[in-house]
């Protein structure tokens, strides 16, 4: 069952906002399944308790940059999936986020879109999450820096930064 509702977003256009069912452009076993960079903007626009979880390493936040959600007065929550510089998966990684979102005000029904590099990290962090019984975990495909283009090179094809969306380095 598809349920829409129309809103009109910041820049006055109509937008149609969708069940999550529809809304991910892949479901996948395991997670509530993938959401292009667009997607996940308009969700966490839609859904302002949602939350967008950034499971980079922390050298990555520093050197490349975070999503910027101000605009939308909200904040990018930051654990890592894997442990920097020996990129060992977290332990704690659940706990940790569990405990982010909690301080957050968010729960087991909050929409959580999860985002790294290009998608790997983060499918995997949706699937921990989901386990963990969190039922709207979402994999941000294309992370924040997207695949690698013709020329090897990421920042192009598409991922947060390649969709125009707002982002700040520190």
């Amino acid at each position: 069952m598809q349920v829409n509702s129309a809103r009109v977003n910041s820049r006055g256009r109509e937008v149609v906002a969708m069940a999550d069912a529809q809304r991910s452009s892949k479901s996948a076993a395991g997670y509530a399944g993938d959401l292009q960079a667009s997607e996940a903007w308009e969700l966490l626009q839609s859904e302002p308790q949602g939350r967008l979880i950034d499971v980079r390493t922390s050298a990555e936040w520093g050197f490349v940059g975070t999503p910027d959600l101000s605009g939308l007065g909200g904040e990018v929550l930051c654990v890592e999936w894997q442990r920097y510089p020996s990129m060992a998966v977290n332990p704690d990684f659940v706990a940790e986020t569990k405990g982010a979102l909690q301080r957050a005000g968010a729960d087991a029904a909050t929409p959580l879109v999860f985002l790294c590099r290009s998608g790997a990290r983060s499918r995997a962090a949706a699937m921990a999450m989901t386990k963990a019984g969190f039922s709207r975990a979402y994999n941000l495909a294309g992370g924040f820096e997207g695949d690698l283009d013709a020329e090897r090179h990421r920042g192009t094809n598409n991922g947060w930064k390649a969709s125009g969306l707002p982002w700040r380095q520190s």
